[in-house]
């Protein structure tokens, strides 16, 4: 018999999570407490505590987290310009420790025995959410379905939701999986999993396609404040407000769309589809203000942490020791990233128009071509000899080591 008394379950009311939720029932025949994290679904919560009570949940917890989201945990990766393997934005990544973390909260609360999810065997879900549980409570026991059932593929999964009753959003013919809030839109699966076929153009929910985006660019200012955006345009928003904005801006023009092949942590590439309109204005637009604040050692030093910052993410390890030393690092070097960044939107481009700041370094008396009287030309003459004197010497001796008969 089994010991499990009460689970809190991770629940976005999708295939795979409203199966769990009977399948859980069925098997342990312990109370199930449902859990939905309100980070920016939008119309995706919409009946999703009427949907879990139908499948057989005991309560259900569904939390506005959207301001903590991008507070806490989106503009902290933004400050440090996070970008996984060149093209991806972690939107999925990223809300995995929110999510764990407030789950573990309930399970406080309710007193329960175990946590689930929904994340499969093959994917990176399954480690952000268990290294996320293991760090908050390392006495937690999990369930992980995809682990222990014989429900082997979606279609399965399919056919189990139709013989239980249970409304699930995913059908045979739009057979991908999605995951959205408010960063970003993720698609995998199904017809994306041959990376020859393209994208179905009604899949995008964010954002229309650059061909389709207005024939007229748009202008906007950013204004940043110790490295996070606190307004548009003027008008001052809170975190998730700002970001919702964003989407909206970059949806209409066609910005964010990204096709990626990337490498899994468990060891496999998979190929996913992502729309992150915001954040791909937030990142250009926070890198040009930090180009004009930021000091160049502090900032090379800085971008080389960038692939080990968002490889930590990715790989789920948010609570762990070296993320939060490095967290810290970087926000450190924040502190005088503050301006106003001009922008142009156009036809999925993000363009810099301008920059300003009251802690610029940069000095046009410095830079100009025109005549200056604060740089002498012929000093640069000493630094490239001093600089070249070890090129000079290596060539010297080579030229010694050949002359000698």
């Amino acid at each position: 018999m089994s010991d499990i008394i009460k689970v809190v379950l991770a629940y976005s009311g999708g295939l795979d999570t409203s199966v769990i939720l009977k399948w859980l029932v069925e098997t342990y025949n312990c109370e199930v407490i449902a859990f939905s994290a309100d980070i920016g679904q939008e119309e995706e919560l919409d009946r999703i505590e009427e949907k879990a009570l139908k499948t057989g949940a005991s309560k259900v917890y569904v939390d506005d987290l959207t301001e903590t989201f991008v507070a806490d945990y989106v503009f902290p990766a933004f400050r440090a310009n996070a970008i996984y393997e060149g093209q991806y934005l972690l939107g999925t990544a990223i809300a995995r420790p929110l999510i764990a973390k407030r789950q573990m909260e309930i399970a406080e609360i309710e007193g329960a025995d175990a946590v689930s999810h929904g994340a499969t065997g093959k994917g990176n879900d399954q480690v952000r959410f268990e290294l996320g549980y293991l760090a908050l409570d390392p006495h937690i026991k999990i369930i992980a379905p995809w682990r222990e059932w014989n429900l082997n593929s979606r279609t399965e999964l399919m056919a189990f939701a139709e013989k239980y009753g249970i409304e699930v959003p995913t059908t045979p013919k739009k057979p991908y999986s999605s995951d959205r809030n408010l960063l970003h839109i993720s698609f995998e699966g199904g017809v994306l999993e041959d990376p020859w076929n393209e994208p179905l153009s009604d899949m995008f929910v964010l954002s229309v396609s650059p061909e389709e985006a207005p024939d007229q660019p748009e202008i906007i200012e950013m204004t940043f404040e110790k490295g996070n955006p606190i307004s548009i345009n003027g008008r001052a928003m809170t975190p998730a407000g700002l970001l919702k904005e964003l989407n909206r801006l970059g949806g209409r023009h066609g910005i964010g769309r990204t096709d990626i092949v990337e490498n899994r942590f468990v060891g496999m590439k998979s190929r996913g589809v992502y729309e992150t309109p915001g954040g791909t204005i937030l990142r250009t637009a926070h890198m040009a203000m930090e180009s004009i604040t930021m000091d160049r050692e502090v900032m090379h030093l800085r971008d080389s942490l960038i692939p080990k910052y968002s490889e930590l993410i990715y790989n789920g390890f948010w609570f762990s020791p070296e993320m939060s030393l490095m967290q810290k690092m970087i926000d450190h070097t924040q502190e005088n990233v503050s301006g106003i960044v001009r922008l142009k939107l156009y036809k999925g481009n993000v363009l810099v128009l301008g920059r300003k700041s009251d802690y610029s370094l940069y000095s046009e008396d410095f830079a100009t071509f025109e005549d200056d009287s604060v740089y002498s030309q012929k000093d640069a003459e000493g630094f490239i000899r001093l600089n070249a004197l070890r090129l000079r010497i290596q060539n010297l001796m080579k030229s010694k080591i050949k002359s000698t008969p």
